[in-house]
Parts: C-alpha cells; sequence; structure tokens
C-alpha cells in the first residue's frame, strides 16, 4: 500500500471515531487535532507532504481508546526502509 492510500485509510478511521477532518496550507508547521466547543477536529496541514500528513493523522488516532484487539502500528513500523510498510493488507476471502 502506497502512503497516500495509507493516509486515505487513517483519515478515514479519524471520521469514523467522530473528527472533523479540514486539510489547510499551515505552513510546515502546525496540524494536528484539537476539540472546539465538544467537537473533535483534525487539521492537516498540506504544506506538509504525504508520509509526514500520515504521521499527524497516527498521532492524533494513538491518543484514542482503541481496542486490544487492533492497535494502531508505530510510525517506524509503517514507514519501515524496506518498502511494504511494515505490514500486509488481509481481505475478506468470502
Amino acid at each position: 500500500m502506497h502512503t497516500v492510500e495509507l493516509l486515505q485509510d487513517a483519515l478515514r478511521s479519524a471520521e469514523r471515531l467522530g473528527y472533523q477532518v479540514r486539510h489547510e496550507w499551515l505552513g510546515g508547521g502546525g496540524g494536528g487535532a484539537c476539540e472546539i466547543q465538544g467537537q473533535k477536529w483534525l487539521f492537516v496541514d498540506l504544506a506538509l507532504g504525504p508520509a509526514d500528513q500520515l504521521e499527524q493523522v497516527l498521532d492524533t488516532l494513538r491518543r484514542e481508546p482503541a481496542p486490544a484487539s487492533s492497535p494502531l502500528p508505530e510510525p517506524q513500523t509503517i514507514m519501515a526502509p524496506s518498502g511494504n510498510f511494515g505490514f500486509t493488507t488481509h481481505r475478506n476471502s468470502r
């Protein structure tokens, strides 16, 4: 899976967890999660490349309580130099 696809998956996960996602030009020094009037927001900095954006989103997701059966991978695992991003995708064969 390519970095952009991983980023899209991570953004969908954030939305499922109740985050409103905004893509904003923040000059490379901003982004991340916050709560405004009880609503969770995730700002993705468009000045960053896809790998750094992915790291921003994953940092936010790791702060969320997650079921023990599906922990989020560590950034160094996803961005492993081997090129396989450290994990495989499993699809249901039904």
